[in-house]
């Protein structure tokens, strides 16, 4: 999370200051802002135009504002799209006596940021949305705090509308490594087999990976489902796969992109259901992997030969890499020193320039 602080009086500056502290020492990537002549040490002056600081911003940065309301809906009107892109907004008074999630409350963390300003001030947060008014499960929320990728946001409100209505949800989980703990809402049913979840109208399927696809490969986007066009039904993805790289020197982006996405369509697989890219530390520093990296958010981390080869064995040994690198299989041992205790779906598979391993991390839910 990186987050943008907006004061305006010498009161709001001072309760900013302590806020951005607090985001700081939890490691948090904090900037205040105020009128030059309130600004000082930490805390810059704005800039000629304080709406640039939105701009720049906007969809990758939570934003709070120390003041008025009116203020912050000026300031962000011209940027404002959609809950599925926008940035989390939060308004505070500056004697902070209430803390308001403005905008994207659920999928960009406004309500979950305004809680934990209430619990790190004592401000009254104040609650909007009828999910949250209410107490209910909300499919946006669910998918937002575990990772979860859905694509159909018409159902996504479809199955929110349901729970305020009193229907039930059905939640098939048919993958065993998906662990499920702690109280769950009352809203939602677990169904471990499909006999179960099919009579339900109101239902979401949690999944992960499919077996390695045998027929023609189809664009991730484009996969047939089964149960895609059935009214009430929502397909949640998990976030849970890890990719092994070994590549050539100098190797593209655009390279590397095509023989990840290559390698993730014959299993089903979407690049953001990525969770992190492993490789050496001698590929640190490679233009191609980073960009990689930072196109898709995607953790990039790498490993010195000797942690490599702590990895007991693996599927496919080369001689030519081992003199080159000092490991004899890149992309299996990054992913699995990754993941330790994850499950390999694909050993090495080669592509052009470049190999790739793909782990399945383990998956666990607690409510």
């Amino acid at each position: 999370m990186k987050v943008v602080i907006l004061s305006f009086t010498q009161a709001g500056t001072r309760l900013g200051e302590r806020i951005g502290s607090q985001f700081r020492n939890e490691g948090i990537t904090c900037q205040n802002y105020a009128p030059a002549g309130y600004a000082f040490a930490d805390i810059l002056p704005f800039p000629d135009n304080p709406k640039e600081l939105i701009r720049e911003g906007w969809g990758e940065t939570s934003f709070l504002f120390i003041g008025a309301v009116g203020i912050a809906v000026r300031y962000i009107a011209p940027y404002v799209k959609d809950k599925f892109t926008d940035s989390a907004v939060v308004v505070m008074d500056e004697k902070a006596g209430y803390v308001i999630p403005l905008l994207s409350g659920h999928l960009g963390g406004a309500v979950e940021l305004s809680n934990q300003l209430a619990v790190w001030t004592g401000a009254v947060p104040v609650q909007t949305t009828a999910t949250d008014v209410q107490g209910k499960f909300a499919v946006d929320v669910f998918a937002r705090k575990y990772h979860l990728l859905f694509k159909d946001r018409k159902k996504a409100k479809e199955i929110s509308a349901a729970v305020l209505e009193g229907e039930k949800i059905a939640c098939l989980i048919e993958d065993q490594d998906i662990i499920i703990e702690g109280k769950i809402p009352k809203e939602l049913i677990i169904c471990r087999s499909r006999e179960v979840w099919e009579p339900y109208p109101y239902k979401v399927k949690l999944e992960s990976f499919r077996e390695k696809r045998t027929e023609k490969a189809e664009e991730p986007g484009k996969m047939k489902n089964p149960d895609a066009e059935k009214e009430g039904f929502l397909l949640l993805r998990t976030r849970n796969i890890a990719a092994g790289i070994g590549c050539r020197k100098g190797i593209s982006e655009e390279v590397l992109e095509q023989g990840l996405k290559e390698v993730l369509k014959e299993y089903g697989l979407e690049m953001e259901q990525l969770c992190g890219l492993a490789s050496i530390d001698l590929k640190k520093e490679e233009a191609g992997l980073m960009q990689l990296s930072e196109k898709y958010k995607i953790p990039f981390v790498t490993y010195n030969a000797d942690e490599l080869m702590k990895i007991r064995s693996v599927s496919d040994s080369s001689d030519f890499v081992k003199k080159v690198t000092g490991v004899d299989n890149v992309c299996e041992r990054a992913v699995r020193t990754y993941v330790p205790d994850g499950k390999l779906i694909c050993p090495k598979c080669r592509k052009e320039k470049m190999t790739v391993a793909l782990v399945e991390e383990p998956v666990r839910i607690r409510f």
